[in-house]
């Protein structure tokens, strides 16, 4: 790895006009037993200017969240000491964070459990390095809060109201913990209520344009949503499934 080394030139005694505010480097826990993996990772992150923490099993994982609130968890499910899908169900009693689950298991039920735990995208080893960057920077976007010039529009339903400016759901008066992924599915459904939004732009909308047929991600999710918002999840009254085609929102 090739880093930059400090100029030694001396900048002129007048100020240097500023670019902007300065960007807070993203954070990311590294969860992983296999040193290569994690000193790959590691490398290959620093190198883009995250900052990264490593933790090699579940505990030291969950203490290190809490310590130093990582933006994003990159986690691998075959830990020494618990099932990553305790560490997931551990983290999501706290936090929203991003989950990005990196493991060997390619089964589909495997995939289902993590993504029910509240894990938000999973990578399946061995994998590109190239891929999983474009899977975490996308993640991050997923969890970034909303700029100042986002139009404040409420969506009240008779259950629960969204609030698309604030990014949050009420029911019952009380607010209702989404996750980045979760929320970012209602969020695309709501904004085209009424409509149907076929599974393939769903997937590329929240996930990223390089997905398009991992519709168990959309199957477990809007049960997540349902279980959550709709008075009875088996007999959906908002969230809608369109068999083979898409999904759509009716208030």
């Amino acid at each position: 790895m090739t880093q930059a080394t400090p100029t030694t030139r001396k900048a002129a005694s007048m100020p240097q006009p500023s670019s902007g505010p300065a960007r807070t480097p993203v954070r990311v826990l590294v969860v992983d037993d296999e040193p290569q993996i994690v000193r790959a990772l590691v490398i290959n992150l620093r190198a883009r200017k995250y900052e990264v923490d490593a933790a090699p099993d579940g505990a030291t994982a969950l203490r290190l969240a809490a310590a130093r609130h990582p933006d994003v968890v990159v986690l691998d499910l075959g830990l020494p000491d618990m099932d990553g899908a305790e560490v997931i169900k551990g983290l999501r009693g706290w936090t929203r964070v991003p989950i990005i689950v990196l493991s060997a298991r390619q089964a589909s039920d495997e995939k289902v459990e993590a993504l029910d735990a509240g894990a938000d995208d999973y990578v399946t080893k061995p994998f590109g390095m190239d891929e999983l960057l474009a899977r975490l920077r996308a993640a991050v976007r997923r969890a970034a809060p909303t700029g100042e010039d986002g139009e404040a529009v409420l969506v009240e339903t008779g259950t629960f109201t969204v609030d698309l400016a604030a990014k949050k759901v009420h029911r019952e008066g009380t607010d209702v913990r989404l996750t980045p992924t979760e929320w970012h599915l209602l969020e695309v459904l709501v904004r085209a209520t009424g409509r149907l939004v076929s599974q393939k732009q769903l997937l590329q909308e929240v996930w990223g344009p390089a997905y398009g047929t991992e519709t168990n991600y959309l199957r477990v999710y809007m049960a997540q949503l349902r279980r959550k918002l709709e008075p009875d999840p088996a007999r959906p009254r908002h969230f809608i499934t369109e068999p083979g085609m898409g999904y759509r929102f009716e208030k």
